[in-house]
């Protein structure tokens, strides 16, 4: 059985028992995490598809770690004025490990 789900305007594909990185939860490393916008669950026999979402359906986890990505320069410069900056960017993602995908209830 998988699902796929939407945080924070990203698509995930999880299945129970996958730990997968998302944008950053607010919440200490712990904690139940439940994701409702739930797009399609697919299980051995029959697969739902959501219209934008499956109704009563829900992503269970556990929130492990925190974490930043990889830093990220961005350099602009304008010919002939001088001009030039450059900026750093590290964006902040959470690890939650997939417990359980329930529908209907």
């Amino acid at each position: 059985m998988y699902a796929i789900i939407d945080t924070e305007g990203f698509q995930h594909k999880v299945a129970p028992g996958d730990t997968v990185r998302v944008q950053k939860i607010q919440g200490a490393v712990g904690t139940a995490v439940t994701f409702e916008k739930v797009l399609l669950v697919s299980g051995d026999d029959k697969t739902l598809i959501g219209s934008p979402y499956v109704k009563n359906a829900a992503v269970k986890g556990e929130l492990l770690a925190e974490e930043k990505g990889r830093k990220v320069i961005i350099f602009k410069k304008k010919p002939r004025k001088g001009h030039q900056k450059t900026i750093g960017h590290r964006q902040q993602y959470s690890l939650v490990s997939i417990k359980d995908i329930v529908v209907g209830g």
